[in-house]
């Protein structure tokens, strides 16, 4: 469908992402403005949520394209993107948000923890930023980004910590599911995007990229848990998580099961909208029923993600043009590096999928593209699709209720650097 589109029109495209991109830079500009000018304050707040900024502009470009191409031309190019990703995304937040789902790992983080001889925070803190992401691999990177969100919100965030102890964790954590998900050839979104055409399995992502990837997480976690040790320490153990409340009673074993069984269907039928989402909404139902043992189902937010994602989704369907010519120009290394770069302003499965469309790759070229965007999956918000659910998780925990773009960019340096040593050295 974008071969058919005038190049006008993909120019405009490409002009409406990059401003998206410096939009997402720019949010507290917005809510600035809110205080400012209180008689807008609505829209200005609307326009400094991250999670709604892609959304937006992919609105303005719909808008554009029924005025440019008209409306047959304009539902086709919709109709021609595939929103799986985005859906499927709010489904898994949904389910896996949820206080049954965070009672079976906070409980099986806390018994390593209790079983290895470091101060509980020290030990809970360095365990979640190994295990979870790499749980991403069998779960889905979404799910161990909810997971791990919602554990170190309220484990960890709720806690008298610094700032800078919060923007490192975020840092380390949104590299670390980005390569924790490469373990197999079904959980990472980048990956996703080529195991089939390019016949990766999973004894060939074990043996290229997941051993590389387990070493770089547990450098990265373990970086981090040695810097913050001392702060750390000084939590006598964890914050309780609200399903520590005596109010709000443990759940069951049966509902925990009923709760997983809907989580692995939710895994097992990814790419199948048409049977997770009527399991999610079946799913829905249940947690009614059990409301005792729920807390409010994380709906709102879970849209907010979608739309978000949804926005990317069609924006970047007409990236295509410029992004292509761009890699298939380097070499391995190249690519290597410039795939790192360029996912900091671009979906890295967007890159990915760009790659598999390409005939005649070589093996170093396939690897290199692939090792460079997970790479690079942790530097801004839009690099990795996970990235917005972990945002919106924890953006509460920040200052002004915000994470700076600038401070998640500094924070995920080091361990993306770290990250591309063990993909690109070993």
């Amino acid at each position: 469908m974008t071969d058919s589109i005038p190049a006008y029109v993909q120019y405009v495209g490409a002009a409406l992402f990059a401003i998206a991109v410096i939009h997402t830079f720019s949010t507290k500009f917005f809510e600035g403005l809110a205080h400012r000018q209180p008689a807008h304050a609505g829209l200005w707040h609307l326009l400094g949520e991250v999670e709604v900024v892609f959304g937006f502009w992919a609105m303005v470009l719909m808008v554009f394209l029924f005025a440019a191409l008209g409306q047959h031309d304009a539902v086709a190019y919709i109709d021609s993107r595939n929103f799986t990703e985005p859906l499927f995304v709010f489904a898994i937040m949904v389910i896996a948000g949820t206080r049954p789902i965070l009672q079976v790992a906070g409980d099986g983080v806390n018994g390593l923890a209790r079983a290895l001889p470091l101060p509980g925070a020290v030990m809970f803190y360095l365990l979640l930023l190994v295990v979870v992401p790499l749980l991403g691999s069998f779960i889905t990177e979404p799910a161990a980004m909810t997971l791990a969100a919602l554990l170190l919100r309220d484990r960890i965030f709720r806690a008298d910590v610094s700032l800078r102890l919060k923007y490192v964790t975020l840092g380390v954590l949104f590299v670390n599911v980005s390569i924790g998900g490469t373990l197999t050839h079904f959980a990472a979104p980048p990956v996703l995007m080529v195991a089939s055409t390019w016949q990766w399995d999973l004894g060939f992502m074990l043996t290229q990229f997941g051993w590389k990837a387990a070493i770089a997480v547990a450098l990265n976690a373990l970086g981090a848990t040695l810097l913050f040790r001392r702060e750390l320490a000084g939590l006598e153990r964890p914050a309780k998580p609200a399903a520590a409340d005596p109010a709000q009673p443990r759940a069951p074993l049966s509902v925990i099961g009923i709760h997983l069984l809907f989580l692995v269907g939710v895994v097992v039928f990814a790419h199948h909208p048409a049977v997770f989402i009527p399991l999610l909404l079946f799913f829905v139902g249940f947690a009614t029923a059990y409301a005792r043992y729920q807390d409010t189902l994380m709906l709102k937010e879970g849209m907010l993600v979608g739309f978000f994602l949804g926005g990317l989704v069609v924006l970047g369907g007409l990236q295509q043009w410029w992004l292509q010519p761009l890699l298939t120009r380097m070499d391995a290394t190249a690519v290597f590096f410039g795939a790192t770069a360029l996912t900091a302003i671009t979906d890295n499965a967007a890159l990915t999928y760009l790659g598999s469309l390409v005939q005649g790759l070589s093996p170093e070229f396939k690897y290199a593209l692939v090792a460079g965007a997970v790479s690079g999956g942790g530097l801004t918000v839009i690099a990795n699709a996970p990235n917005p659910a972990g945002i919106a998780l924890l953006r509460s925990s920040f200052d002004d209720g915000a994470v700076q773009p600038l401070g998640l960019l500094g924070a995920a340096l080091l361990p993306t650097a770290v990250a591309m040593s063990c993909f690109w050295l070993l």
